[in-house]
């Protein structure tokens, strides 16, 4: 129960008491221009409640969080055979598999390219390149004994997220164990080195100094977003290629199929390589760094209760292979990956100090290769020394995989794979970069391969041209009903599970602009508030048609950005309503909406659990509507929905060509109230009529530039395999809907005759009623056509 605002010292302010409800509040004196909707005070919360608003979605990912914890001890309690065990396994590593999204069919003959090949000291480099996906050529250096024998080991690296293939360590690896006998293959994974979706190469790319070596590893983010609006994963994508590199190793004359090892490097290569091993059986032997049990941040040594309190779930950032969307709703958390391999051989591997007395994880690995497969002898550990926040001379930092790591290491893979490697073989005489680059400009002509980009836009435009033959001859109903299933699937839960309880309610003491000021919170789920101004007019009679006014600034943005038509609105007999959403105005975690921010943060998070924020703010706005038809003012069949962005569009001249984390970055849009307007009058019925100023255009659009600018709150992982906003909007028909300066994927405002021709669908879906659509590129009144529609 939130405590009631407490009134200020103020000669205009009086407080009645009728019942539980207050009403109280005056901010403006008799003598302020109380016609000003601009001055009203726009919160409804004090300091303290605001602070408390801005932590309830993470209040309500840490209980998540809890309670899959929770819940997945008490299933692994109850696991005592082997065949309880891989009923459990199976049943998660389905869930996975099928999270990651789509594969294509594996091809039957790999198509492999051999560009160049440089001799060494008891080895040579085999620069090669290999179709993982139609056009989608992934380029590999191949170390190779200088003496092949018959029976030879197949080594596969994944390297972490901070450098490409040809960093030292990397390099160090292929040498050492080709001189053993081996065949190693390091790739450059999806959106690194010569595989770069973006165009930062070196200092020279950029103006102002940046950091270089970082944007392969900025830039997953936005290669994270692009494949989950396709329905696919940056995971899953990375996945498929190291599957794809072992048909190469596999292809190989003198491979041993049964000895094919697969490394993931620390910070990040560990993570694929575990997916890709619980993908694969062909692995014989995963060695996945800092993944699956203790982090480089968990605290070293582990508490004693480590059992119990561990966070085995694991936390998640704008990264999107750390935290794996749905783990912690279909319960693949990162160690029953791991633990999915066996009775496949494995390293559990850590890049600092390791407390193996207390990690829960490893005490789980016990018991499945040792109990349940009596395999104990087929796992190991590797380890380094230090702590994450200790001084490179005091931990055991790396880029890859250290040599203090490959110490432990080397006399596992000689106890089970017969390979040796002493100390004294240990060498690094790494190449140049230019001597690694196997998409050489001659491979490049011959096999012309595709962008990132480019590959997506095209598997995009199939997803929606699937949905369009799904839609096809439908009735508008039908339509409707598959789009509402479709969104759902994909929103997460979009239907409140209970009515909202009115937590408060206050009249200002003074009318502003002939409006009777209310200010209201609603409970729409346990501990998620939000607060909300209606506005109605004091001379209005009966129940009044309203306005429902969203966007990502909440009402504070209305009324600061649009007071002159919510006075006309007013003016007009009409109710306004200005809610803020979880996580919207008053509410909002922060001001940031980037890669870094606390918003972005708060978004990967929801999605372990099967949820988006777009859905959740779905659900608060139809509880908002809930209440609004209950009330005795409003007319229940005249609410309409404004969808509105504050967030000014670039103009045409931008410099879009910028790096992450230099200033100069485009703005990015805000096209939330517009997505929330279109959804809200999907699921609802009784909407009347639907402006969107400022929206988004398209989601397909989103994959065109290596950079995204929409926030990641406003995207929806699988969109495109329902359709794309186009279809959404032509599922109104025949309500009214109008849109306005629409944007496209770069925040630039889309020409009407653009918007025309990418709204087909929607044009052809109001083809009864021509005139209930609107599209045009300049801003007009919002509250005029609004008025006309409500009238």
């Amino acid at each position: 129960m939130i405590n009631q605002r407490q009134p200020r010292r103020c000669p205009c302010i009086r407080v009645m008491v009728l019942g539980v409800m207050a009403l109280q509040i005056v901010r403006l004196t008799a003598a302020d221009d109380a016609g000003d909707l601009s001055r009203l005070e726009a919160d409804v919360l004090t300091k303290e409640q605001r602070s408390d608003a801005a932590g309830m979605i993470d209040r309500d990912i840490e209980r998540r969080a809890a309670e899959a914890n929770a819940r997945h001890r008490s299933e692994w309690s109850k696991i005592e055979t082997r065949e309880q065990w891989e009923s459990y396994r199976d049943e998660r590593i389905a869930r996975l598999r099928q999270s990651l999204g789509d594969y294509p069919v594996p091809p039957a003959k790999l198509n492999t390219r051999l560009t160049r090949t440089i001799d060494g000291d008891g080895f040579r480099i085999e620069n090669v390149v290999y179709e993982s996906r139609p056009g989608q050529w992934v380029p590999g250096n191949l170390y190779v004994p200088a003496r092949p024998t018959r029976c030879m080991p197949g080594i596969l690296l994944a390297h972490s997220h901070h450098r490409d293939k040809p960093q030292s360590e990397l390099q160090d690896m292929g040498m050492t164990w080709s001189r053993a006998g081996c065949l190693v293959l390091v790739i450059d994974q999806v959106g690194y080195g010569e595989r770069r979706a973006h165009p930062f190469h070196c200092d020279q790319d950029y103006a102002k100094p940046y950091r270089t070596t970082r944007q392969d590893y900025y830039f997953r983010y936005d290669s994270g977003v692009q494949l989950q609006l396709l329905g696919d994963s940056l995971m899953g994508w990375m996945a498929w290629d190291l599957m794809r590199g072992v048909d190469l190793l596999l292809a190989r004359a003198g491979i041993d199929p049964q000895r094919i090892i697969l490394l993931g490097a620390v910070a990040g290569g560990g993570d694929p390589a575990a997916v890709a091993s619980a993908l694969d059986r062909r692995i014989a032997c995963c060695v996945p760094f800092n993944f699956g049990g203790p982090q480089p941040e968990s605290r070293y040594p582990l508490p004693e209760d480590a059992e119990k309190s561990f966070d085995l779930l694991g936390g998640t950032y704008w990264d999107s292979t750390r935290g794996l969307r749905l783990g912690g709703r279909d319960d693949f958390l990162h160690w029953v990956i791991v633990a999915s391999t066996a009775p496949q051989h494995l390293i559990h591997a850590h890049e600092f100090s390791w407390d193996g007395e207390r990690d829960p994880v490893w005490k789980r690995y016990q018991k499945v290769w040792g109990q349940f497969y009596h395999a104990a002898d087929r796992i190991g550990v590797a380890h380094g020394y230090g702590t994450l926040r200790q001084s490179a001379s005091q931990a055991s930092h790396c880029t890859n995989i250290g040599r203090v790591h490959r110490r432990m290491i080397h006399p596992l893979f000689e106890q089970w794979f017969g390979f040796r490697v002493a100390e004294s073989d240990e060498t690094s005489s790494p190449r140049k970069p230019e001597d690694l680059i196997c998409l050489t400009e001659n491979a490049r002509s011959e096999l012309w391969p595709k962008s990132l980009t480019e590959i997506m836009s095209a598997v995009g435009r199939e997803r929606i041209e699937a949905a369009h033959r799904r839609l096809a001859g439908k009735s508008a109903a039908e339509r409707r009903q598959l789009l509402r299933d479709a969104w759902s699937k994909l929103l997460g839960p979009v239907i409140p599970a209970a009515a909202p309880v009115v937590k408060r309610t206050s009249i200002d003491d003074q009318p502003m602009a002939g409006a009777k000021v209310e200010r209201v919170v609603l409970e729409v789920e346990s501990g998620i508030l939000v607060p909300l101004i209606v506005l109605a007019p004091v001379n209005g009679a009966g129940r009044t048609p309203a306005v429902v006014s969203l966007a990502q600034t909440g009402k504070a943005g209305f009324l600061q950005q649009r007071t002159p038509e919510l006075i006309k609105l007013l003016q007009h007999g009409v109710t306004v309503v200005l809610p803020d959403l979880r996580g919207t105005g008053e509410s909002r975690a922060g001001s940031s909406r980037g890669r870094d921010s606390s918003a972005t943060n708060l978004s990967v998070h929801v999605q372990l659990f099967g949820e988006t924020l777009l859905g959740e703010r779905l659900r608060d706005l139809r509880s908002v509507l809930a209440y609004l038809r209950e009330r005795p003012d409003v007319d229940p069949q005249r609410i309409a929905l404004w969808g509105d962005s504050f967030a000014p569009p670039n103009p045409a001249d931008t410099n879009f060509q910028v790096p992450h984390g230099v200033e100069g970055w485009p703005r990015e849009s805000e096209p939330l109230g517009g997505l929330l307007a279109l959804l809200g009058a999907l699921f609802e019925d009784q909407i009347h009529a639907a402006y969107v100023g400022g929206g988004l255009s398209s989601y397909h659009a989103v994959l065109t530039h290596f950079a995204v600018l929409i926030p990641h709150d406003s995207s929806v992982p699988g969109i495109l395999t329902a359709g794309d906003l186009c279809d959404l909007a032509g599922s109104l028909a025949p309500r009214p809907l109008r849109f306005e300066a629409l944007v496209d994927n770069r925040n630039c405002i889309v020409p009407t005759a653009d918007l025309q021709r990418a709204y087909a669908p929607a044009i052809q879906s109001y083809a009864a009623t021509p005139q209930a659509l609107s599209l045009v590129e300049t801003r007009s009144s919002a509250a005029t056509w609004l008025l006309e529609q409500l009238k």
